[in-house]
């Protein structure tokens, strides 16, 4: 076992997980920051966070912290966290190619007595299936007895300020009683809210992928019930708030559901589960309603402009909001993407406005016409897609202000009150 004061922190990925995690740390103990984006790490060496999790004091504040792209620096580290993105391809299917790399690059620097835990989401297993054969490759070393591993699941909600790394209860694991025990010895001296450390990397793999599943089920529910209230002509919102007066009824709303966590994590699980014989249905279900709302909600538009005698053809519409929630500059896996191409099959011309994105970070963006400032009275439709502050500070008025005289305002997130707008999810 390291003895603490020998404990150098080695946390590989620096995106919203590993920046925050890499900062508390570098608060107690060395801690070296590895990633390898180049730019990044020159952007962060400057004090700029384009995540926006992060401030310049914060970085300043973490006096043991080092930020680079050389791998000659990690290979001073003997408690390595990696922090990488777990997507998934195109067919729904688990992409663990940088949880693989990352895996190669620690298996080729790893010494006897070194720690390796994960923290990116995967499917109960993956740790032990797919990471420990390719350290166990690469080192030449013994498992348990040379070097050990843990599994201790992100827990980061980008965009909230309140719940912090350090605010949000740690689950810890790992591969010997005594590795687990020492690995959330390790976390628990910068996690405030404390740890529960669990009898196994499969046991913490699997509640940490159940978390998203469960809230994703939960939203699809709330999506259904919203596509039947329509059609029973009632307002979603006011049922909501009717039933939510049970002290016991989940304040769960509609929308579109994306981000890197609920629009991907339960295809970690169902994934697994088939390589297993099980077909789920319930989560399977759930996900299918949820990847489909952008055409629920394109169609209903559609049908109002035909009411309203707006044509289709040509019709410029503002969608105000891009990032997959709101006050973040998140875009991955936003479901607006979705919305922006159901929208462009009726051939209208689509604009962006969305304050918390910088096009010039961001090369997805190349097909998006995202706009800066929108000009007065020039939408046919205005779509309040993400509920950032900065809209709802706006107020509805000049919100109208940037449609014509003829319009539909449709407030997907009910930021303005009912009368306001003329389509409510």
């Amino acid at each position: 076992m390291i003895k603490t004061k020998n404990l150098k922190i080695g946390v590989i990925g620096l995106g919203y997980v590993g920046l925050p995690l890499a900062v508390e740390f570098g608060k107690k103990f060395k801690t070296i920051g590895f990633d390898i984006n180049k730019s990044r790490i020159k952007n962060l060496n400057f004090g700029v966070d384009h995540t926006k999790e992060i401030s310049n004091l914060e970085l300043s504040s973490s006096r043991f912290l080092t930020i680079t792209d050389n791998l000659k620096e990690i290979a001073r580290c003997n408690f390595y966290i990696v922090t990488v993105p777990t997507p998934i391809y195109e067919n729904k299917k688990p992409n663990l190619s940088l949880l693989e790399k990352a895996s190669t690059i620690i298996g080729k620097l790893l010494k006897k007595g070194d720690y390796v835990i994960y923290e990116s989401t995967v499917y109960p297993g993956a740790t032990e299936e797919v990471c420990l054969p390719i350290l166990k490759k690469n080192s030449n070393l013994i498992f348990n007895k040379d070097f050990f591993i843990g599994y201790s699941p992100e827990r980061i909600n980008p965009g909230d300020k309140l719940h912090k790394i350090v605010d949000i209860k740690k689950i810890t694991s790992g591969s010997t009683v005594s590795a687990a025990k020492f690995i959330d010895f390790v976390y628990k001296k910068i996690i405030k809210a404390g740890t529960h450390m669990t009898r196994s990397i499969k046991i913490a793999e699997a509640a940490k992928v159940i978390e998203n599943t469960q809230r994703d089920l939960n939203i699809a529910l709330i999506n259904e019930l919203a596509i039947i209230f329509d059609k029973m002509n009632l307002d979603t919102e006011e049922v909501l708030k009717a039933a939510g007066t049970k002290w016991n009824f989940l304040p769960f709303r509609p929308g579109l559901v994306g981000g890197h966590c609920i629009g991907v994590d339960p295809y970690y699980l169902t994934y697994k589960s088939e390589k297993m014989g099980y077909k789920p249905k319930i989560i399977l279900s759930g996900r299918h309603l949820n990847d489909n709302m952008s055409d629920y909600i394109t169609k209903r538009l559609v049908l109002k402009m035909n009411e309203k005698k707006i044509k289709i053809k040509g019709a410029k519409v503002l969608i105000m909001g891009l990032t997959f929630k709101e006050n973040c500059p998140d875009i991955r896996n936003s479901k607006i993407f979705d919305l922006i191409k159901k929208l462009k099959k009726y051939k209208v011309s689509t604009s962006v406005f969305d304050p918390w994105v910088d096009k010039n970070n961001i090369k997805s963006l190349n097909n998006i016409n995202l706009i800066q400032k929108p000009k007065k009275n020039n939408f046919d439709c205005v779509i309040v897609a993400v509920s950032h502050k900065i809209f709802a500070q706006m107020g509805i008025k000049k919100i109208k202000n940037l449609a014509k005289k003829k319009h539909i305002i449709y407030d997907l997130k009910y930021l303005f009150p009912k009368n306001s707008a003329d389509l409510r999810l």
